[in-house]
């Protein structure tokens, strides 16, 4: 194995480091820059010693990269708390009902569940475009003219031609206009009980027993059935 041979005695501490760095440790660490340092301090030219200034500015250099480490270690060590957290979290919803921004369907059945949608003003005209998981509409439904604020979508599971549309997901997408013609802003909500929590790509996703699938960041309702049904029978 051939190693990097210095040719002078001002090039032994790079020759170091050049040999450790090839041969040993990829990447340079707080420990490894000081002791490039110091191997410097020790072999250099008595005839050309390093300059204060020189010495300086490779501390300064020491005391950000170990500020750098340390601030990537912190933040390292925060996402996993945080993902570890939202995981936790995300579990104790399990056997739950959710409400969260969502815009999925789905039929069984014959049965579609329900859509929460909101506007922001009062709609002369709006309309629901609903599509299969491939992409293809299945049915336009007119709504009319609507009010400000919150409202249900309950679809009765017929395509375009009054066929009961198979059991599956589907996708609801709604447009609204004002008396200008004018577009209005719409939000779509879904909701259903919680069958299972899924991690993918860092993110927490919760699956509904239905199928369907609504990202945990996007949940701002939790329900527990068992206090919603002694609430029920209470008032009965």
């Amino acid at each position: 194995m051939s190693t990097y041979t210095p040719t002078n005695i001002i090039g032994r501490a790079e020759s170091e480091f050049y040999n450790k760095q090839t041969y040993g440790d990829s990447e340079l660490g707080k420990e490894d820059f000081l002791t490039l340092l110091v191997s410097q301090l020790q072999h250099q030219d008595p005839l050309n010693p390093m300059q204060d200034t020189d010495f300086t500015a490779q501390l300064a250099s020491f005391s950000s990269l170990e500020q750098l480490t340390s601030i990537n270690d912190g933040i390292q060590s925060m996402t996993a708390q945080a993902g570890t957290q939202d995981m936790r979290t995300a579990v104790s919803y399990i056997g739950r009902d959710v409400r969260a921004a969502g815009n999925s369907v789905s039929v069984t059945d014959g049965q579609a569940s329900t859509v929460y949608y909101y506007l922001d003003s009062t709609a002369e005209s709006a309309y629901v475009n609903l599509y299969d998981v491939n992409g293809n509409i299945v049915r336009t439904v007119q709504l009319g003219s609507q009010q400000a604020g919150e409202h249900t979508f309950e679809w009765d599971g017929k395509d375009w031609a009054g066929k009961t549309a198979p059991d599956g997901l589907y996708y609801v997408y709604m447009a609204a206009e004002d008396v200008d013609g004018q577009a209005i802003l719409t939000d779509t909500e879904v909701s259903g009980r919680v069958a299972a929590v899924q991690s993918y790509n860092g993110s927490n996703y919760l699956r509904l027993t239905d199928g369907r699938i609504v990202n945990f960041s996007n949940v701002y309702e939790v329900v527990d059935p068992a206090a919603s049904s002694s609430t029920t029978t209470g008032e009965e």
